[in-house]
């Protein structure tokens, strides 16, 4: 125990604990002044971490990744009338369009029933479950 407890002291604190056993009345006052030290070390080294690591707030941050717009392929600009769109907002209007024509299958709605629009986007499969459409639009962002 002394041993753990003086290698942890070394990286929390700059006084060690020394590792030779006192008696149990020295030994006391060394484990008390440890806990003394540990407290106001930890929170400083916390606060420099915290103060090195955070970077000033400079306004909102540019969209990147699937956030970002894209252009699109012609048949996918058919479906969800705008020549640019994010990833995201393209899956939300293939959604809304597969909702608002009622093409999930009836017995299983996880299974799209594709229609001629969504025949051009998806391959020209005529059933699609409902995993594969991410990966399906990935060649219509240009």
């Amino acid at each position: 125990m002394a041993a753990s407890s003086a290698i942890f002291s070394t990286f929390i604190s700059p006084q060690t604990a020394p590792f030779s056993a006192k008696s149990s009345s020295s030994s006391s006052s060394s484990s008390s002044s440890m806990r003394l030290l540990l407290p106001t070390n930890v929170r400083m080294v916390r606060t420099m971490t915290l103060a090195m690591a955070s970077q000033p707030a400079t306004g909102p941050r540019p969209l990147r990744g699937i956030m970002k717009p894209r252009r699109v392929s012609p048949e996918m600009q058919a479906l969800v009338g705008v020549p640019e769109i994010a990833r995201t907002e393209a899956l939300k209007l293939i959604w809304a369009y597969i909702k608002e024509h009622s093409l999930q299958d009836p017995e299983n709605k996880r299974i799209i029933i594709c229609d001629e629009k969504l025949k051009k986007i998806f391959g020209g499969k005529d059933r699609v479950g409902f995993l594969e459409v991410a990966g399906l639009i990935t060649p219509h962002f240009l």
